[in-house]
């Protein structure tokens, strides 16, 4: 079931106005998506939405098609973007799922204003800084390497791929777009908070804590502090598998994730 169709929206905020995916029914799931990825529907989503959640998967501000909001210029900003968010939406305590950069969105989230999630999910979150375990830049990534840093084992190329054809100019572009945006928020510090770390004992909502085995860009290391640092969070670890862990391995991620949210209902705060 995981061919779940979903229907596009766009809720106007005072600056701008937010693009999103919406699917399934039952307890609301917010779905924070990685530095690549806003805009689509994945298999991972579908998993969820099929699985008694209703997901809704907004575009970042300066992603996909989300309008920028100029006014926002650090994470700390997107917090308070997404508290609008969920005012604009009317739900009040949603389950709130975050990978990547997403993830690091959904800790601060859940450090500023913990009473407004029901439960936390974290998919190898950015955020922390560890000197000893590095965060790799993908900024300087060759783009040979972007896959395989990306996947444990890369997926085959597409077959309708053609050697040496010109690049797709609206690709290019948007990934300049949303290079530029990602840069504003987390470009110094790079890809951190300093303070996050100290700040993570404020999290009231139960909280699970995922990471692929074979993490490039974030080493598993700052999934492991995360769950150490936050109170009673549950740890998994999903072998076998690259920082794009919802494409490469979607069923056990979906399995993983839908089976902490459903033992953890939101007992009709959700909404």
């Amino acid at each position: 079931m995981a061919d779940v169709v979903p229907t596009e929206e766009f809720i106007a905020l005072a600056g701008g106005r937010v693009h999103l995916l919406r699917a399934g029914t039952g307890e609301p799931v917010l779905f924070l998506h990685a530095a690549g990825g806003a805009a689509e529907w994945l298999p991972f989503h579908g998993l969820l939405a099929s699985s008694g959640f209703e997901v809704i998967a907004p575009d970042h501000p300066g992603f996909g098609k989300s309008d920028e909001f100029p006014e926002a210029e650090a994470v700390d900003d997107l917090v308070f973007h997404y508290l609008d968010v969920l005012d604009a939406l009317g739900i009040d305590r949603p389950h709130v799922v975050g990978a990547s950069f997403g993830g690091w969105i959904a800790a601060e989230l859940a450090v500023y204003a913990p009473h407004r999630i029901g439960s936390l999910t974290l998919l190898s979150a950015a955020g922390l800084r560890l000197p000893e375990h590095p965060v790799t830049d993908r900024f300087l990534l060759p783009p040979a390497k972007v896959v395989t840093t990306l996947f444990h084992t890369p997926p085959p190329a597409s077959p309708t791929a053609t050697p040496g054809a010109p690049p797709d100019l609206d690709a290019v572009i948007a990934a300049y777009r949303e290079a530029t945006a990602l840069a504003r928020f987390c470009w110094v510090p790079f890809m951190s908070d300093p303070k996050l770390e100290r700040r993570l004992g404020r999290i009231t909502a139960p909280t699970l804590v995922v990471a692929p085995s074979d993490d490039r860009l974030i080493p598993v290391e700052h999934a492991r502090r995360y769950a150490a640092r936050i109170p009673e969070a549950s740890y998994a670890e999903v072998a076998d598998c690259g920082h794009a862990m919802y494409v490469e391995k979607p069923v056990e991620f979906a399995s993983v994730v839908t089976g902490f949210l459903g033992a953890r209902p939101l007992s009709g705060a959700g909404r």
